[in-house]
């Protein structure tokens, strides 16, 4: 059994729920990553504070919808198909 401890008013104080935090991995090349550690010595932060700083806006704000403007719309996701009849494969420049 919990006691809890009592404040001035003679109230229980309630539990302070524990933060709960997700783990991202991502691998970066020699090159990019000697690139990031010189940026973050010139301007006097840590890898970690740059990234966590440089996704922000994406991790707080779409919480709980994304807006429509950021879905991927049908046309988009036709550039990457493969060209189904001879008429696609043709290019008419002039």
């Amino acid at each position: 059994m919990y006691i809890y401890p009592i404040n001035l008013m003679g109230m229980a104080k309630s539990k302070k729920r524990k933060q709960v935090y997700k783990q991202v991995k991502f691998k970066l090349s020699k090159k990019q990553f000697i690139s990031l550690q010189n940026y973050c010595e010139a301007r006097k932060t840590t890898p970690t504070k740059l990234i966590k700083k440089s996704i922000r806006y994406y991790t707080e704000n779409f919480s709980e919808m994304v807006p429509p403007k950021f879905y991927v719309t049908a046309n988009q996701l036709d550039m990457f198909k493969e060209p189904e009849t001879e008429e696609d494969i043709d290019l008419n420049l002039f």
